[in-house]
């Protein structure tokens, strides 16, 4: 099928537009949409060939991953097959539930091809790109915007020296002791997982297995094997804060990823037979969905005040800490929280080329908040998955609209949100 395709592209390139539209044509009425699905996942299972964290998941037929090693196929190949592949899909005729699919198809087709161009050193600005893969573009932000928040904090963490300063070094009693880290994470886990089951149905196989890693520039991944099974990895490099117990229990356990990715298996590839759900190209649109509800569902799980009392209760003591100031870390950790859009300025400036690698530091270390070594490892995940860091807080927030605006209480907020979690949504659904 991979030949197929290269072959259509090289013939549309030797014959100019109008082969395009004869190659295109001949596609769309000789295949299947599965078909034209099939030959879709196929070529991002290529591009995997050329990027090892482009494919985030694939839980499809193994064949398959070998037809795509077998192959061989060049950056610029998988280029001309993916615009032969889209042509043909504007082509076909669609309505109801095969048009949404359509769409989704090409919206995955250009960011292939997006991450193709950036892969052979054509950078477009930051704006471009992140419209292109995630289907959004991040708001501008000034300084302005983030003074109050930040005059917020430099009263809630009085004393000398800079506000970063004063706030790395509170933060720093919240530290997870590392003999205890796993009894706290587990406890987190299985709370967000009780809590998530009361609202949302999985397949009663699901589980996961925890591993704790180091050297990695994020601080939590979910590897998603299919079948409902997840491997949930804790990086342990730098300090971890209490808060990040319930924050990755949920984001990759809880309703965040592994619950995602679950429903996505059970109501779209099996309940449907969309093939191209069993692949997960990192860097598509499916991931500032993947991402903004990942975060969004954690203050779904714990509402008000639910969280810091539960942690509080539970957390604390299993982690040996002084709960007696709970109260205020919660409060801080929410307005640093809504200082994130800064990461989002810095990587625009930053991968645009208007500031280098230790401004960037720099700026997250005095906007941001965020302690020298976390600074670093954020320039270090921009280095790696470059625009992605909108999928966090801007996925969040067009989550949040989207559900809240869509539900009148708790519990309706629970079923908008098991809906955006089954349906192929993605950024421009949700405006």
């Amino acid at each position: 099928l991979l030949t197929v395709l290269v072959a259509c592209s090289e013939q549309a390139s030797q014959e100019g537009p109008p082969g395009v539209a004869t190659v295109s044509e001949t596609l769309a009425q000789s295949t299947t949409l599965d078909e034209l699905a099939r030959r879709y996942v196929l070529l991002e299972l290529a591009m995997g060939q050329h990027d090892p964290d482009h494919v985030d998941a694939w839980f499809g037929p193994e064949t398959w991953q070998q037809e795509a090693i077998d192959a061989d196929l060049g950056l610029e190949q998988i280029l001309e097959a993916a615009q032969a592949l889209e042509a043909a899909l504007l082509s076909v005729e669609s309505e109801g539930a095969d048009a949404i699919r359509v769409k989704g198809l090409i919206k995955r087709l250009d960011a292939l091809g997006m991450r193709v161009g950036l892969a052979q050193g054509h950078h477009v600005p930051f704006n471009q790109e992140t419209a292109t893969l995630y289907d959004a573009t991040t708001p501008d932000y000034a300084l302005a915007d983030f003074e109050q928040l930040l005059a917020e904090i430099d009263a809630l963490v009085p004393g000398e020296g800079s506000v970063a300063d004063r706030v790395t070094a509170y933060e720093a009693q919240f530290i997870i002791p590392n003999d205890r880290i796993d009894a706290v994470f587990t406890a987190a886990i299985d709370e967000c997982r009780r809590r998530t089951l009361e609202h949302i149905d999985l397949p009663e196989s699901e589980s996961f297995t925890v591993e704790y890693v180091t050297d990695k520039p994020w601080s939590g991944y979910n590897w998603y094997q299919g079948n409902a099974f997840s491997l949930i990895q804790i990086n342990t490099s730098l300090p971890i804060m209490i808060d990040r117990a319930v924050d990755l229990g949920c984001h990759e356990g809880y309703p965040g990823h592994h619950t995602y990715n679950a429903l996505l298996e059970q109501n779209l590839v099996k309940g449907r037979g969309w093939i191209e759900f069993a692949i997960y190209p990192l860097f598509s649109p499916q991931s500032l969905i993947a991402e903004g509800s990942a975060n969004y569902g954690i203050d779904l799980t714990f509402p008000g005040n639910e969280r810091v009392q539960f942690e509080r209760d539970v957390l604390y003591p299993l982690a040996g800490l002084d709960a007696s100031d709970a109260q205020r870390y919660d409060r801080l950790q929410r307005l640093k929280n809504s200082l994130s859009h800064i990461q989002n300025m810095t990587a625009r400036d930053y991968l645009d080329g208007r500031i280098n690698a230790d401004q960037a530091a720099e700026q997250l270390m005095r906007l941001g908040l965020l302690s020298p070594q976390k600074a670093r490892q954020r320039v270090s995940f921009m280095d790696s998955y470059r625009s992605y860091v909108i999928n966090y807080n801007l996925g969040q927030d067009l989550v949040r609209a989207w559900v809240e605006a869509n539900s009148d209480s708790q519990q309706t907020r629970w079923a908008t949100f098991n809906r955006l979690l089954s349906e192929p949504l993605v950024a421009s659904d949700l405006h």
